[in-house]
């Protein structure tokens, strides 16, 4: 790992093992992008890589060069108005109406480690030998605007962190209505365009699509990352999928409006933008005052997709969560919401609670209706004090009940919403996001608070401090259940509006930050009525997240397949619910339902107390083999073999680190008589090793000895599940689902 600068030349080579990444002064005193990919050996003068024609039409920035145009030249930080009319990664509002600049080369320094992004998110090093950091200094020469643009380096792993910080070094008030956090202009088009996207229910959907002329983006500007596209995006050659082939990998560690957006221009280079969404956007500038853009994470390998997000997987589990949880195996958990939904009482919920301890449950999650005067949506958000009609000796007397059986307790939040029906709207009806004189929308009869406002999240802390302290508490479900409208906080003035939904974000970091700094050994799951806020930004705070709404087992193929292009499993909140499902109606078998939970952090979402006795018994089995295994489901190398969204097959797989254990997951969406033959091919493995392999669906029988080459090469035999010769004689089943278990022989 090193960070060079040649002086003679003006370049930087940013380079370890894998991956280089090149950048040279231009002409001009801008920054001038090179070459990001596979690494490359070092040398003087990269200057061959620079391309530059003159072209019809061009803007020239001097005199007597007709091929220095700023519309054909890679940059690093460019912005709009002298001669680059691609979208820019920066603008700057002056008080003379102006919105041009030019950001030369000032300086640079090398740091070793990665220093910390205040009050923000970002991955972050244990060890200063663990990364080095670069930081460029460029300067704006009439408004004297400071750009520090950084580039951490990271010793292991073809991957880079980047981020600006502004300074307003000059006389004038400045706004920044563009500060995008990463730039990358690209040599060529020939890429696929991958997002992942849905809506409630059906997040991250697998969506690719060539690169052409124009502009192809994703973005938020619901006031978080959203359901509808993810904060994440990866360019592919036509030709790469998960195990071979070059790509690039962006995610954006922020939790709020995004814009990740790829610029083909009329020469067929591409540019790649990825920060906070200038629609709305605008942050006002006094002179001395600074303004620190998100961070965003670029990764590249050559190796195909499972490589580069096995990149994702290790750096956002080790390097972006934190915290005591961070490591350690996730509590099987049970939740009561589908179970009850809000019509419980303190009988019922014990009740729930002692058939999930006999069948093995180590964690009970107390959900949404437990506070206020919640009985129904309308009513209740804001009053987080305990319901004494439902619950008479309150959270603290439940929680120690459950704790006398046996089991962690856990408790839901929705922290940054209020009801109009409730004591806190009553005492401070202007501390929801609202336009004065204007209607307010309401979402599932709910309201944002102003998060943008110290005092309001002053607040919030104070009562979940409260009820933190005096319980006992060893788990919380935060959930966010509405998107944001009426962006506008009367506590700022009209020409700071449009930093709003930023500081809104900033204010619900700081209430995470004081939460778990406060009680570190809590676990905290992220939730945004399901995967409406699942991004790198929440890993920070909270090592794992409600993945979807829909638990239907079927349905959570695709939507955790499409997760794990960026998310590792123990980030993914997973639980086995009730069938039919509440989300689909869809009956699906229980040991399905089981083997695609087993891929995350596992859990029921059901009273157990309805199942039969032979579903009880399988879930005394599920929990004990998930507890035997869920260390290598969640902290081993995670590959996806076949995809939902190609076929009527799903394989996933996991190995552990020195690959002498695996479990495949086989996974069959809808039966067919007379298949053909099929095999899955398995990842991962060690090709020198023996694996005893065994077959689990209900219960476990033995399969086979075989290779380790044989397994990943020839193939593993799944002709019978296929033609529906199912063991025990059930005969064809849609929904069907096996696990291969794997030891090497000693």
């Amino acid at each position: 790992m090193r960070i060079v600068f040649k002086e003679d030349s003006q370049t930087f080579h940013l380079y370890n093992d894998q991956i280089s990444y090149i950048m040279t002064v231009l002409r001009d005193g801008q920054m001038g992008q090179l070459y990001f990919g596979k690494r490359i050996r070092d040398r003087e003068d990269f200057s061959w890589l620079l391309e530059s024609l003159p072209r019809p039409m061009s803007s020239c920035t001097f005199e007597d060069n007709k091929a220095f145009s700023l519309d054909h030249l890679k940059q690093e930080y460019p912005s709009y108005g002298t001669g680059d009319y691609r979208m820019p990664a920066v603008e700057v509002l002056q008080e003379n109406g102006s919105r041009i600049s030019r950001f030369v080369y000032r300086g640079h320094r090398i740091l070793e480690g990665k220093p910390k992004l205040e009050g923000l998110p970002a991955t972050y090093t244990e060890d200063d030998g663990e990364a080095q950091t670069l930081v460029l200094t460029l300067e704006d020469e009439v408004t004297h605007l400071v750009a520090e643009l950084s580039y951490t380096l990271f010793a292991k792993g073809a991957v880079l962190a980047r981020s600006v910080r502004f300074l307003n070094g000059g006389g004038e008030v400045l706004h920044l209505t563009t500060a995008m956090s990463l730039c990358l202009d690209l040599p060529d088009h020939n890429w696929d365009f991958v997002q992942f996207s849905g809506a409630w229910a059906r997040e991250r959907h697998l969506k690719v699509r060539r690169l052409e002329e124009g502009i192809q983006s994703v973005g938020s500007r619901r006031g978080h990352s959203s359901h509808e596209h993810n904060p994440f995006v990866i360019l592919k050659r036509p030709g790469a999928d998960e195990f071979q082939g070059e790509a690039v990998g962006l995610a954006f560690v922020y939790s709020g409006n995004f814009l990740a957006q790829a610029e083909v221009g009329s020469h067929g280079t591409t540019r790649v933008l990825m920060g906070i969404h200038p629609d709305s956007f605008d942050w006002k500038l006094e002179p001395g005052e600074t303004f620190q853009t998100p961070e965003a994470v670029l990764a590249y390998t050559d190796r195909g997709l499972n490589a580069l997000s096995q990149t994702f997987h290790s750096l956002f589990r080790k390097r972006l969560a934190r915290g005591y949880w961070r490591d350690r195996e996730r509590p099987i958990l049970i939740n009561n919401w589908e179970a009850t939904y809000m019509d419980f009482d303190e009988e019922k919920i014990l009740g729930i609670a002692r058939k999930a301890k006999e069948c093995g449950v180590e964690l009970f999650v107390l959900d949404d209706g437990w506070f206020g005067e919640r009985c129904c949506e309308h009513a209740g958000l804001g009053d987080w004090t305990a319901n004494r009609d439902r619950l008479p000796d309150g959270i603290e007397g439940l929680s120690r009940r459950i704790g006398e059986m046996g089991m962690k307790f856990g408790l839901w939040f929705e922290p940054e919403m209020v009801n109009r029906d409730s004591d806190l709207f009553r005492a401070h009806p202007d501390w929801i996001l609202h336009v004065p004189g204007r209607p307010s929308a309401h979402g599932r009869f709910q309201y944002v608070l102003d998060f943008s406002r110290k005092e309001v999240v002053d607040c919030i802390y104070g009562m979940m401090e409260k009820i933190l302290s005096e319980a006992e508490i060893s788990y919380i479900k935060w959930d966010m259940n509405r998107s944001i409208t009426e962006c506008y906080s009367p506590a700022l003035p009209a020409d700071r509006q449009g930093e709003v939904f930023h500081r809104y974000i900033l204010g619900v970091y700081d209430l995470y930050e004081r939460l778990t700094e406060k009680f570190p050994h809590i676990l905290f799951e992220s939730c945004a009525s399901g995967g409406a806020r699942f991004d790198p930004g929440m890993l920070y705070y909270a090592p794992q997240a409600w993945t979807s709404d829909d638990t239907d087992a079927a349905e959570r193929l695709k939507i955790q397949h499409g997760t794990s292009y960026c998310y590792p499993v123990s980030s993914m909140g997973s639980h086995v619910s009730t069938s039919p499902n509440h989300q689909t109606g869809r009956a699906t078998p229980l040991h399905t339902r089981a083997n695609a939970a087993y891929f995350g952090t596992f859990g029921y979402e059901l009273d157990l107390n309805t199942l039969t006795e032979e579903e009880q018994a399988q879930v005394k089995e599920q929990i004990r083999f998930m507890k035997a295994y869920r260390r290598l489901f969640q902290f081993g190398t995670f590959y996806r073999l076949e995809s939902p969204f190609a076929g009527n097959v799903t394989g996933w797989m996991v190995v552990s680190e020195d690959r002498r254990e695996a479990v495949a997951g086989w996974f069959r969406m809808l039966a067919g008589p007379n298949q053909p033959y099929t095999r899955m091919r398995l990842a991962g493995l060690d090709p020198d090793l023996v694996y005893n392999v065994t077959v689990r669906r209900v219960t476990e029988r033995p399969f086979g000895q075989f290779g380790g080459d044989e397994l990943m090469y020839a193939g593993l035999v799944t002709s019978d599940a296929t033609s529906g010769e199912v063991p025990g004689g059930e005969g064809l089943l849609d929904f069907e689902s096996r696990l291969f278990l794997l030891k090497a022989e000693e």
